[in-house]
């Protein structure tokens, strides 16, 4: 398992009957978690001290209910090693909104980390890395990419998600790397990069399981996933160092992941592929909660 366990600003305090008591920064916020099928003893003192809570309503979503939290804080993420520019940090703007959400998901930092080390090694060498990164929400992977030395380009079909990146990517310091911001349908972008002929040396994606393009392009994973792989190979480069794919699909195991990824893009790249659960450490029970699943190639 791939486990997020380097958070200073972040922890999962305890977990039970289907909630997950977490820390950010100095709030304590209470979320529903479907993997949270447990019903043990509630031992933390901070079931008693929250700052805010997600009630998930039985028809569907939900809605939240706060105690004393601001509409909007910070929490940082210190990085593996001083960057280039001096960055040893990124910054994340968070706020409460739809569907139980803040704007960030803390266990994608154990990619950032194995991104940002892979990326750094070779822009070391004097390479210019190309990073793709689809999906791309509020930016976790992108500020990471960034910050070790790669020319990114940020692509998501939500074009508040793209602000809120650009936000995260201006207190992070990188407000002038070089990051190309899109607000486009992911497919679509990478099916005019292949009649372009534009390659990227790295691609990173985490694809919803459901949602919508700009112009309500409809997207189902398990119907897509495998055309995506395959598309997403022909702009990969002869020279690629690395390729990601996140999911939290429960349908889709790292089994099939890996397979999928093995079948495609090994076949014409070489390389090598793992895939793992991805986790983060529970303080009260010593256990790893899983969060979705992650797979990796490296050339």
């Amino acid at each position: 398992m791939y486990i997020s366990d380097r958070w200073k600003d972040y922890e999962v305090l305890d977990s039970s009957q289907g909630e997950k008591l977490e820390r950010w920064g100095r709030y304590i916020l209470l979320r529903p978690d479907p993997q949270v099928i447990w019903n043990t003893k509630k031992t933390a003192r901070e079931w008693k001290k929250l700052n805010g809570h997600y009630h998930r309503s039985k028809k569907g979503g939900g809605e939240w209910e706060f105690f004393d939290l601001p509409q909007e804080w910070q929490i940082h993420y210190q990085l593996p090693n001083t960057t280039i520019n001096g960055t040893d940090k990124l910054t994340f703007n968070l706020k409460p909104f739809a569907f139980k959400h803040t704007g960030l998901f803390p266990e994608q930092a154990a990619n950032w980390d194995w991104m940002f080390n892979t990326i750094s090694e070779e822009v070391k060498k004097g390479r210019e890395i190309k990073v793709l990164n689809m999906f791309a929400y509020t930016g976790g992977a992108t500020l990471a990419a960034a910050a070790a030395g790669a020319k990114v380009t940020h692509v998501d079909a939500s074009k508040g998600m793209v602000t809120w990146a650009k936000e995260n990517a201006r207190s992070s310091g990188l407000e002038e790397a070089p990051i190309r911001w899109l607000v486009d349908d992911c497919m679509k972008f990478v099916e005019r990069e292949i009649r372009r002929g534009n390659k990227y040396h790295a691609i990173i994606m985490d694809p919803p399981s459901y949602g919508r393009g700009p112009k309500g392009e409809l997207w189902k994973l398990e119907e897509c996933i495998y055309e995506l792989i395959e598309k997403t190979n022909q702009i990969l480069a002869d020279d690629a160092i690395l390729y990601l794919i996140n999911m939290y699909t429960t349908g889709l195991s790292p089994a099939v992941m890996s397979y999928m990824v093995s079948s495609i893009v090994c076949k014409s790249h070489g390389g090598q592929v793992e895939a793992e659960d991805i986790g983060l450490p529970v303080r009260e029970s010593g256990l790893v909660l899983p969060c979705g699943s992650s797979c990796r190639w490296r050339n």
